[in-house]
């Protein structure tokens, strides 16, 4: 029943995408293709990809713990034990700590992107995917590190606020690479892309749109 309801829920968004570019309103569409793919991604794809991001995100990040020694992690169970001077603690790589949310807020928002050419979105796509996926481990060591060398009781500030201010600002440079300064370059040049044959075809296919 419920992969009925799903099915019928994609296919309302796909009508709904057909009518937003039919009447030309291209930011409702772009707006409504967004949240509808997000909520699909959230719903229908997190339940099969969080457990192998967080195995992904643990084995990343246990490299340099092993490397250093710092902390142990166990990628089969997404688990990183840490050891400290004030005591040893137990990190659960979970839903939050996945990237799953991230990632498919920027394929959500990559995916009706016209700056970019279907093909270029997918290169796009996999880039970002892949650059996400690292700035997380990446955040995943560095907590480890300062609980490490300050102790258990520096959790919550290196989880609430060290980790994520590093995490969030590269992925804003994400953000800005990939959506805003196209979009700047395009204005001032009448046309963008990564490769010069497809700068026609985007902007085809936007008028088209």
């Amino acid at each position: 029943m419920k992969i009925v309801i799903a099915i019928l829920a994609v296919l309302l968004w796909i009508g709904l995408l057909e009518i937003l570019r039919r009447a030309g309103l291209k930011f409702w569409r772009y707006l409504a293709g967004s949240c509808g793919l997000f909520l699909i991604l959230m719903i229908l794809v997190r339940p099969f990809v969080t457990v192998p991001l967080a195995r992904v995100v643990t084995a990343l990040a246990g490299i340099m713990g092993k490397v250093t020694g710092i902390f142990q992690a166990y990628f089969r169970y997404g688990v990183i034990f840490i050891d400290s001077a004030s005591g040893a603690i137990t990190v659960n790589i979970d839903l939050e700590c996945s990237g799953v949310i991230e990632i498919s807020a920027f394929i959500s928002l990559l995916f009706l992107f016209s700056v970019y050419n279907i093909p270029e979105r997918i290169y796009v796509g996999v880039i970002g995917t892949l650059y996400t996926i690292l700035t997380n481990a990446l955040r995943i060591t560095i907590i480890c590190v300062f609980i490490h060398f300050c102790g258990t009781d520096f959790y919550y500030v290196a989880h609430t606020f060290i980790g994520r201010i590093i995490f969030y600002v590269l992925q804003v440079i994400l953000y800005f690479y990939v959506f805003t300064r196209p979009q700047i370059k395009r204005t001032k040049t009448g046309g963008f892309s990564y490769n010069a044959a497809g700068t026609a075809k985007a902007v085809e296919e936007e008028e088209k749109a």
